[in-house]
């Protein structure tokens, strides 16, 4: 058995990512000049900060994912316009409840043994079962999932453990990993039982991780042809935190790709490079209603959102480059593309703020501080280190405005580790800024509802019952038929000053000699290296 291990959610480089699949056949950027196609190229690709463990079945850090996106294959994958074409499997069946897949042939494990449909079954039985503490139980596997494979016909038949909208794209999208591994927790940490395009040949923490081609790999997404010229024989995920330092590295061409989001974004632009973009949240603002805390009261919540001025937060911490949030889904396919979120993110207004606190009886003390039945109102609020020095200064413009208003709060910028301890172990906080990226609403549902850790990962301890009733609702229906419900679902959160979204961003990710397609981190099947 695994023991669970903490999520992660944050922003930018390091953004909790979870999405259905990439979108193969189709390019999210463009620009720069090209050569021709190169061979036995090595892909070199900047990280901001080690992945840690690699184990694809209970990881959901994105650098981790971005890794193992080249390291396991997945059933299907879906395009940003939400059609789906062949991953592992060359056929499939889908409803709420029950999805069945063919596998295609000739699938191997990185050692040359067969891939069967047992293995297969066995992936997604194990996140399934709540004795393996996979965090993907509920994100992507609902609890009491179980799969059960035909080795001799190649199929496998999987059953939820309840409704799932998205059934065909949550389950499709996990990464199977080969069954030899799947019981050793040391060789998934390892990035070992690859099914995908690449190996791991070398890791030195810290610094860089070398992955190595399978000439044997012919399952890539839809009719992609391995024998296709310009595809790296290698790759390696080099780990630079800094963000000026990665941009001097693409300029010099001793690194492909790297993300980017600070100022160094002019002189890439500037440079012509090639880029794709995705639409991320880059400002949310998420409160602890765990019991005993201040932010646990909803009058309190909603003064804290009406003092700050949400405009101007987003001008500092996107550097004006921000849009308003429609939703909390913003990754394709982002099936729900409605605006569930205009009139229900209350407008700036100080004197009300003030007067809300007053008349719930927080009394301005001789400190400046509020307090009400002996205790004071002093908040602590978390936020990324990777969201530099326009984090650091949104940080400290919401400090400033709760000050005026009575309220004391303690800001820290924190590491993914920190982080990811703070919010799912710990429990020691009242405010996130650390939001949350998905590609499907199902996917929201156990960061919003259901156990607290350690047993689950309501880490706000929200218990809305209304977010709950809608969020069934929309289960019970196939796909887009139940986008009304999980609008509703959001609008739920919101009016209880759950989760503030206030700003997204288009995160870049700039390249040198090569181009490709990324979503939930590169698809390796895309990449095209050039002279």
């Amino acid at each position: 058995m695994r023991s669970p291990t903490p999520l992660l959610a944050l922003i930018g480089a390091a953004a909790l990512v979870l999405t259905s699949c990439a979108a193969p056949g189709t390019s999210s950027g463009g620009g720069g000049d090209k050569g021709s196609l190169a061979e036995g190229k090595t892909f070199t690709s900047v990280i901001s900060t080690d992945p840690g463990n690699l184990d694809p079945l209970i990881t959901v850090m994105s650098v981790a994912r971005s890794i193992g996106r080249f390291l396991y294959s997945r059933l299907i994958e879906v395009q940003d316009d939400g059609s789906v074409v062949s991953g592992l499997a060359s056929d499939w069946e889908s409803d709420t409840t029950t999805v069945n897949f063919t596998l295609r042939d000739g699938i191997t494990c990185e050692d040359g043994t067969p891939l069967t449909a047992t293995d297969v079954a066995a992936n997604i039985s194990h996140i399934g079962d709540p004795a393996n503490g996979s965090p993907l139980i509920g994100l992507q596997v609902q609890p009491g999932t179980t799969a059960v494979g035909d080795d001799a016909a190649g199929t496998v038949t999987v059953t939820s453990g309840r409704p799932d909208s998205f059934l065909l794209e949550n389950i499709g999208s996990i990464a199977i990993v080969c069954g030899t591994v799947l019981d050793d927790p040391e060789a998934l940490a390892a990035g070992k039982g690859a099914t995908g395009m690449f190996t791991m040949t070398e890791i030195v923490p810290n610094s860089q991780y070398t992955l190595t081609r399978r000439k044997d790999f012919a399952w890539g997404p839809g009719d992609w042809d391995p024998e296709q010229a310009g595809l790296p024989d290698k790759v390696v995920f080099r780990v630079v935190p800094n963000e000026t330092t990665s941009a001097n590295l693409l300029l010099s061409g001793e690194v492909n790709a790297a993300g980017v989001i600070g100022p160094d974004t002019k002189r890439l632009d500037d440079a012509g490079l090639f880029k794709t973009a995705l639409p991320v949240p880059a400002g949310q603002i998420i409160f602890n209603q765990g019991e005993g805390r201040p932010t646990a009261d909803q009058e309190v919540r909603e003064a804290l959102i009406q003092a700050l001025d949400l405009a101007q937060l987003r001008q500092v911490l996107t550097s004006g480059q921000g849009t308003v949030p429609t939703g909390l889904v913003t990754i394709s396919p982002n099936p729900c593309r409605a605006d569930v979120v205009d009139g229900f993110i209350p407008e700036v207004d100080a004197k009300a703020a003030a007067k809300a606190l007053d008349d719930a009886g927080w009394v301005v003390g001789s400190d400046g501080i509020r307090e009400k039945d002996g205790k004071k109102l002093e908040l602590g609020m978390i936020y990324s280190s990777l969201q530099g020095d326009s984090g650091n200064a949104s940080a400290e413009l919401i400090q400033a405005t709760w000050k005026d208003l009575g309220v004391g709060l303690t800001v820290k910028s924190v590491d993914s580790p920190t982080l990811s301890e703070t919010l799912f172990v710990s429990g020691d906080w009242d405010v996130s800024a650390a939001p949350i990226t998905v590609s499907m609403p199902s996917m929201l549902v156990p960061f919003y509802s259901g156990p607290n850790p350690p047993n689950g990962t309501n880490f706000a301890s929200i218990d809305n019952a209304e977010y709950t009733e809608a969020v069934t609702a929309a289960s019970n229906k196939a796909g887009d038929e139940g986008c009304d419900d999980w609008g509703r679902a959001e609008q739920a959160l919101y009016a209880t000053t759950s989760v503030v979204p206030f700003a997204n961003q288009n995160r870049a990710t700039y390249a040198h000699n090569a181009e490709f397609i990324e979503n939930d981190g590169i698809d390796p099947a895309s990449i095209r290296m050039y002279e």
